[in-house]
């Protein structure tokens, strides 16, 4: 178990814990019956250790074992037991301590560079889409 003194984790710890982006846990939420993390009062989700658990087990398939989306589903329902994170031989990232996990905050040094031309390359695309919509 990754800290058994915690009931509950944030989706910003579950993404510390295994390596994973926040999508990545909300696209396997709904491709994953098994992945079903509570939500709390404020409609945040709230992931026990069974959620890491199964999360990582999904990503040892999908990652590891090369399984496809339909072929993990069909393993994990299979899966009586879900393996515990330390069964399984995953490179998981460096494990902080829950208090350590901060929300990432966009600070003017954390901003993106430029990217004017990008914008305006799509503001070009989607004028042309536009037109062809109106003719």
């Amino acid at each position: 178990m990754v800290n058994s003194k915690k009931a509950y984790y944030s989706i910003s710890e579950v993404c510390s814990l295994t390596g994973l982006e926040p999508h990545v846990l909300r696209y396997w939420e709904s491709e994953f019956s098994q992945l079903r993390p509570k939500k709390n009062r404020a409609g945040n989700r709230a992931y026990r250790q069974k959620d890491i658990d199964v999360v990582n087990y999904i990503k040892f398939l999908l990652y590891d074992e090369k399984f496809t989306i339909p072929g993990a589903k069909k393993k994990l329902s299979e899966t009586r037991d879900i393996p515990q994170t330390e069964q399984l031989k995953l490179d998981l990232p460096e494990t902080p301590e829950p208090s350590a996990v901060q929300e990432h905050e966009c600070t003017p040094e954390s901003k993106p560079e430029d990217k004017s031309w990008e914008i305006d390359q799509i503001r070009s695309e989607l004028s042309s889409i536009l037109s062809m919509l109106k003719s």
